[in-house]
């Protein structure tokens, strides 16, 4: 089968920001984000890709731009991709939602976890989300394989929870441990499926051996807790 490295988009408005941005329309890549999306060329370098999907949402779209330009590709836009649907959560701050209730199910047990729908957005359970990433993320390769051959390699840029999902997936962890997992901005993880089991090559590269654990601030989550959506990285101070 196929290589796949999935990426996460670069930082954006709303993670520099400490807001949870789900399905909302608009957000774009920051500046540090920008940067990272243009750095993925060279820090990817001869990386032969034949294929490149994309979540729908803006942030994601930025940051498969300067590959899609690199190695002449067009993107495949697939909802399966799309962050997961935080419904009445959507626009909140992370410091906010860590009063709520659910956010200690969706820390600790988050295949129980569902979000409740809003006026503006529908909500999703993480399970649901997760079912369909995975089913995404392999249908794609799939087709990748079928068409290109087994070594083909290919990318999916897509957003931190979905990610998490998806390496939970295939390293056989439940999903109520992918919390364990961290994926930043604009980092690389690796997956190759082979006919046997799926393969976990990398995780969270981001091109970097320095860590810059964010300063505590007001914004900032309970130690010990996942940002939801992934947060601003660890190398960022919201």
């Amino acid at each position: 089968m196929a290589y796949c490295i999935l990426i996460r988009h670069g930082r954006s408005t709303a993670n520099s920001q400490g807001i949870l941005a789900g399905w909302t329309p608009g957000v774009a890549l920051d500046e540090t984000g920008r940067g990272q999306a243009s750095g993925l060329v060279d820090r990817l370098g001869e990386t032969p890709f034949v294929h490149l999907a994309t979540s729908p949402l803006q942030r994601c779209c930025e940051t498969a731009g300067p590959l899609l330009e690199a190695h002449g590709l067009e993107a495949q836009v697939h909802d399966g991709l799309g962050e997961c649907r935080y419904g009445a959560w959507t626009g909140r701050s992370l410091k906010e939602l860590a009063d709520e209730p659910l956010w200690r199910v969706v820390q600790d047990t988050p295949s129980r976890a569902t979000f409740p729908s809003g006026e503006e957005f529908p909500g999703e359970s993480m399970q649901a989300m997760s079912d369909r990433a995975v089913a995404a993320v392999r249908e794609i390769d799939a087709a990748v394989t079928e068409e290109h051959g087994a070594h083909a390699v290919w990318a999916a840029v897509s957003h931190g929870d979905v990610i998490k999902a998806v390496l939970a997936d295939a390293v056989g962890t439940p999903l109520d441990d992918f919390q364990r997992l961290h994926v930043d901005p604009a980092s690389i993880s690796v997956v190759h499926y082979t006919s046997t089991r799926p393969m976990v090559l990398r995780t969270n590269d981001t091109g970097s051996a320095v860590l810059r654990p964010p300063k505590p601030t007001q914004d900032t989550p309970a130690t010990g807790d996942a940002a939801v959506g992934g947060g601003a990285g660890l190398g960022s101070t919201p």
